[in-house]
């Protein structure tokens, strides 16, 4: 009987021992499934942005303040994949050193419709406005309308100049470039305070 328990002994040791050196299945996935996230109901907004900065021009010290907010009253846009947005009003001042108003603006995307008659034009939103210099002339800023989604790209640049006497000049642009490299005129997340919204 002894020695039966020591073969059973023996037998059992043997047994965890293979079971523990058997190979791991790689057939077998682990993965986890993916978090749904619910799409917003009902038609969004993008965030408002305030921006002001004071300029050398002219041998003068002007203000330029940057501001764009949602208006309901204006026609909804879309993103890429078809979301509702409101779209935005930017309203631009300048003002003198001695607080009198240079010149007042607000623009909307009907004041770019000439330049912007591609999907992105015809559907997205007025994304925005920064300034980029000034020269002994005129004061550069960069604009942008496309989708609203912030994680879009998708935009058409476009160039605002206001000259010495507070006229306003619109055109395409190929490329947005504003100021020191930092701001973008194009997504509201980005270094809103360096150059505009």
């Amino acid at each position: 009987m002894n020695r039966f328990s020591l073969l059973i002994l023996t037998g059992a040791s043997l047994s965890i021992l293979a079971s523990c050196k058997e190979k791991k299945q790689s057939d077998i996935i682990i993965t986890s499934k993916p978090v749904e996230v619910e799409a917003p109901k009902g038609t969004q907004e993008m965030s408002p942005s305030d921006w002001s900065n004071t300029v050398e021009w002219l041998d003068q010290n002007y203000t330029i303040s940057i501001r764009r907010y949602v208006d309901k009253e204006l026609p909804e846009v879309k993103d890429e994949q078809g979301r509702k947005y409101y779209d935005n009003k930017i309203d631009l001042k300048i003002t003198r050193q001695d607080g009198s108003s240079f010149m007042s603006k607000t623009f909307t995307k009907d004041s770019f419709r000439e330049y912007i008659d591609n999907a992105y034009g015809r559907k997205g939103a007025l994304l925005g406005l920064a300034f980029d210099h000034a020269d002994d002339s005129n004061l550069y800023f960069g604009a942008s309308v496309g989708s609203p989604d912030v994680m879009s790209d998708e935009y058409v640049p476009l160039s605002v100049t206001v000259s010495k006497s507070g006229n306003i000049k619109i055109k395409a642009s190929t490329q947005l470039d504003t100021g020191g490299g930092s701001g973008d005129a194009n997504r509201e997340d980005s270094d809103d305070e360096e150059d505009g919204v």
